[in-house]
């Protein structure tokens, strides 16, 4: 764990033009907790009748729950158990992959009405005994499920875990926190030392946080053991995440794994065609790297 060390968020194309910031993984920086993936989505306006490639096409999991959450706009999702959900603003789909699913992430109602897309998705490692439990899918919204709060010019959802003794309904597997702040400028906010791996995003304005000013498109990892403050310099969107280490994880294109034969025998299946589509949605899937 690099304490105080910032990560920029890197471009990525998912394809089609569809246009992320990656933050996690880095070579420095594999993971934080259990959080070994997180990408930034947007933010990017979709005109109406934006084109089908766009669309995140089907493609895999193992070994990780997907954390979708938006701060403007709307996805589609579809999976191979069935079950199609479009999310919102201030909600979340949570979709465990355990021994293999596929799903695919479509922007159907940006398409037909035009929509400006924000939003981040993470993957959370699941731990050891955990990465071939049955696949599931669940979708939260709503104060009662993620609960929310107001204080020093702060308005904060908590995503998932366990902070400050409120709790998400989530359904996790390690000890795990992620909040969203929507910062005023002037807005202060301690983050608690309660778990060993810690680290701030700033996904919109500045904060001053740690003696670092942290721009947006950047991540800090703090340092353990102390609580730190942040304050923003101006109106912000901030995402705090972390957690306990689960050890070393292998991560390899779409799968992540305690084994990298366990990595090799999902990239054969999926080459095979042996893992589902999702239903409803087979017309296309996304190749192995490399396959096309």
């Amino acid at each position: 764990m690099h304490s105080d060390l910032i990560i920029e968020a890197r471009s990525r194309d998912l394809g089609g033009g569809f246009m992320v910031g990656r933050v996690l993984p880095q070579a420095r920086q594999r993971m934080v907790g259990p959080f070994v993936f997180f990408d930034q989505m947007g933010p990017m306006d979709f005109a109406a009748g934006s084109p089908l490639a766009l669309d995140v096409k089907p493609h895999p999991h193992i070994g990780l729950a997907t954390v979708t959450y938006l701060y403007s706009g709307s996805i589609t999702h579809r999976d191979s158990l069935g079950y199609e959900q479009e999310i919102y603003p201030g909600e979340v789909n949570w979709m465990i992959a355990g021994k293999g699913i596929t799903h695919s992430e479509r922007f159907e109602s940006a398409r037909a009405h035009g929509a400006h897309m924000h939003g981040i998705q993470a993957w959370v490692a699941l731990p050891e005994e955990n990465e071939e439990d049955e696949p599931l899918f669940f979708h939260y919204e709503g104060k009662e499920q993620l609960p929310v709060w107001q204080e020093d010019g702060v308005r904060a959802r908590l995503v998932a875990g366990t902070i400050d003794g409120v709790s998400s309904r989530v359904k996790t597997y390690s000890p795990l926190f992620y909040i969203h702040w929507e910062m005023d400028a002037g807005g202060r906010r301690s983050i608690p030392a309660t778990y060993r791996e810690r680290a701030i995003y700033v996904a919109a304005g500045s904060v001053s946080v740690g003696g670092h000013t942290l721009p947006a498109g950047k991540m800090l990892i703090l340092p353990t053991g102390q609580a730190i403050d942040v304050i923003a310099d101006r109106q912000s969107i901030v995402m705090v995440l972390g957690g306990e280490p689960l050890g070393e994880r292998f991560v390899h294109w779409n799968f992540v794994s305690s084994s990298r034969a366990r990595i090799e025998q999902a990239r054969e299946d999926w080459r095979a065609g042996r893992m589902k589509l999702p239903v409803g949605d087979d017309t296309e899937f996304v190749p192995l790297p490399g396959a096309r």
